[in-house]
């Protein structure tokens, strides 16, 4: 077994968040730094990956984003973690058929790994996509930034309510190469920023994605700059839940949290009520908070899929409905993920969610 230490370095112990964010993004030996985690032979599957219809109502959202803010000779597409950049090899396919729209917009990644930004250059071979690692860069133009299953995976931080004090959670290295929880008193800061959270006070047990809003900060410095707006499409809760939702998948199987450490996904559920207090905090408008299924639905997803099976044989119309069935099914992808858009913009008909 590899030792545990390569996460410990130069310390004892580690907060929740800054423990997996070793794990996962560490450039040595981080999961997103050394495997491809996606597909049938990687961890998990995305939308994207199961059904490239997924990735054409995105585009077609899109567009429909543009002509709401008034059809500008200038628009920037931010996708935000794209995976293995299957989602943005659609976009650019669909963008070709609306050419007016295609020549006003400028598509920009934004990737965290290296080693992932080398397998999306693999599969998008296009001049109108440009890497990035901040966005400095966008300077005009107003701006729609898109994460699919995007914010579960920045690590978040937890803490424990005992009596009148904030404990958060840490990680340790004890002298045999195991890790075992801990609870330590935690800082002044922290406790002043989860008091600004109506959705949290009531909690036992509370989930912060501190890195997660770090990241939306300088994403909403950009939209307030430029206007326009941020989409994310993620699995989570609407109603705050006093547990643990940490999770780790192996070769799609679940994993213990602590097994298989940077070999194995590390998500946790969003916590969709606090990102819509957070977006309004920040002076955004916040569209209603739907579900997947609602949003595609709405976008005419089965319609789009009723026109493509009329060109197909029964083999291939069956294996399109599969896939939309675990997209949309109530009990599958489609309840399970929800869809907020926020945006700083003076008309609000952005469609998909009512």
């Amino acid at each position: 077994m590899m030792s545990n230490q390569k996460y410990f370095k130069g310390t004892k112990n580690l907060p929740v968040d800054k423990f997996f964010e070793k794990v996962l993004f560490d450039k040595k030996f981080g999961y997103y730094s050394s495997k491809i985690p996606f597909g049938s032979s990687g961890d998990f599957l995305t939308a994207p990956l199961i059904s490239t219809l997924f990735s054409e109502i995105i585009g077609i959202w899109l567009i429909t984003a543009w002509k709401t803010l008034g059809e500008p000779k200038n628009f920037n597409i931010v996708e935000l973690g794209p995976g293995d950049g299957s989602l943005s090899k659609i976009l650019l396919e669909v963008f070709q058929k609306f050419p007016k729209f295609n020549s006003a917009t400028n598509i920009f990644l934004h990737e965290k790994s290296d080693f992932l930004i080398k397998q999306q250059k693999k599969n998008i071979n296009s001049s109108k996509v440009k890497w990035i690692k901040n966005y400095s860069s966008i300077k005009k133009g107003p701006i729609i930034f898109f994460g699919n299953e995007y914010f579960d995976a920045i690590p978040i931080k937890q803490f424990s309510r005992k009596g009148n004090s904030l404990l958060e959670k840490y990680y340790k290295l004890n002298n045999n190469n195991k890790i075992n929880e801990i609870y330590k008193k935690t800082s002044i800061k922290n406790i002043s920023q989860i008091k600004k959270f109506k959705v949290l006070r009531s909690l036992k047990f509370i989930e912060f994605p501190k890195l997660g809003l770090d990241e939306m900060s300088k994403i909403i410095k950009k939209i307030n700059k430029l206007k326009g707006g941020i989409l994310l499409i993620d699995y989570g809760y609407l109603t705050p839940i006093n547990k643990n939702t940490l999770q780790s998948v192996i070769k799609h199987k679940k994993n213990n949290l602590l097994k298989n450490l940077g070999n194995a996904d590390i998500t946790s559920l969003v916590n969709f009520k606090l990102l819509n207090e957070y977006f309004i905090k920040k002076k955004l408008k916040v569209k209603k908070i739907v579900t997947q299924k609602f949003f595609l639905e709405k976008m005419g997803i089965i319609e789009r899929a009723d026109i493509l099976s009329k060109k197909m044989n029964f083999s291939e119309q069956s294996n399109l409905y599969l896939r939309l069935k675990r997209i949309l099914g109530a009990k599958l992808m489609g309840n399970l993920f929800k869809v907020i858009f926020a945006y700083k913009f003076k008309k609000n008909n952005f469609v998909g969610f009512k």
